[in-house]
């Protein structure tokens, strides 16, 4: 969920579905995943997120697409990455007052369907603009 190309897009978050192709990441990089998730510029930082609405990784980055022509001759499809929740948590527990206004984590392992999903974690996050 996030905030793709705002200026065409629109300012409200967008939910695009995918799944984790591997539990690591650019040249098996442990600390990230390789998602299919369809991702845009704007949704860098924003939620990776499991079945249940939990956040599981914040999306980061997308292979790149020239230089993976370049070297391949072939365009890469929603190769995608999200650094994995235990390192993100490992930095929010560095800041205790973040920390205990986290959630605890939804114990249900589906919710009944996906617009329930997209409701909660919608109220859960914010777009932040950078200006040069």
């Amino acid at each position: 969920m996030g905030y793709p190309n705002v200026e065409f897009q629109g300012a409200n978050p967008k939910f695009t579905k995918g799944s984790v192709n591997s539990l690591t990441g650019f040249m098996d990089d442990l600390r990230l995943y390789q998602i299919s998730v369809p991702i845009q510029p704007g949704n860098s930082g924003g939620p990776l997120l499991d079945n249940a609405g939990n956040v599981c990784g914040i999306v980061v980055a997308m292979l790149d697409a020239k230089t993976t022509f370049q070297i391949s001759g072939s365009l890469p499809q929603n190769v995608n990455y999200a650094i994995k929740c235990s390192y993100a948590k490992a930095l929010l527990d560095t800041l205790p007052e973040v920390t205990n206004k986290l959630p605890p984590p939804a114990t249900k392992r589906y919710f009944e369907n996906l617009d329930d999903v997209v409701a909660r974690v919608k109220e859960s996050i914010v777009m932040v603009l950078a200006y040069e």
